[in-house]
């Protein structure tokens, strides 16, 4: 079993309004978008939370923290990137990505064809080894008040043959 790690991710974020929608690398149309000290793509967010946790290398903060001006502002593709580099350099690949957004609005499922192929490009993975699902929360808590979104994300690494 050495030659198989799971790994889980769980990010979120407030919403404001006049702020871009970065979802799975994919821009949304959406009056609203998430604050953060990046681009706020909650789901690559928690992508590389998973990949990272799979091999016990820590989390999202621990390698491109919030402190950092270096990272103020930084495409979330370009974390994802360096993620999988770190990935590579354990001697692992990715086997699937599975990932749940969860928003109230706007509308997710004309997105999530483009979501799963510029994350399944990123990881260098077939687009049928990437899942993204969107859902609501039924109007339930802060995501169901529209004031955040939040994503969870889970991951399969093999082990690169030897």
């Amino acid at each position: 079993m050495e030659n198989i790690r799971i790994g889980n991710g769980y990010d979120v974020h407030a919403l404001a309004e006049g702020l871009p929608l970065w979802l799975g690398g994919v821009k949304i149309e959406s009056p609203v978008g998430c604050i953060a000290h990046s681009d706020g793509d909650v789901p690559i967010h928690a992508l590389c939370d998973a990949l990272l946790g799979a091999l016990a290398l820590g989390d999202i903060g621990k390698h491109f923290p919030d402190t950092s001006d270096e990272f103020k502002g930084i495409d979330s593709k370009i974390l994802l990137r360096r993620t999988m580099d770190l990935v590579s350099a354990a001697g692992y690949r990715v086997g699937n990505a599975d990932i749940t957004i969860a928003m109230q609005r706007p509308k997710l499922a004309p997105y999530i064809g483009q979501m799963r192929s510029t994350l399944a490009g990123l990881m260098s993975v077939p687009e049928d080894s990437v899942s993204v699902k969107a859902t609501t929360t039924e109007k339930l808590g802060f995501v169901g008040r529209g004031e955040g979104c939040e994503a969870y994300a889970v991951v399969l690494l093999l082990k690169n043959p030897a």
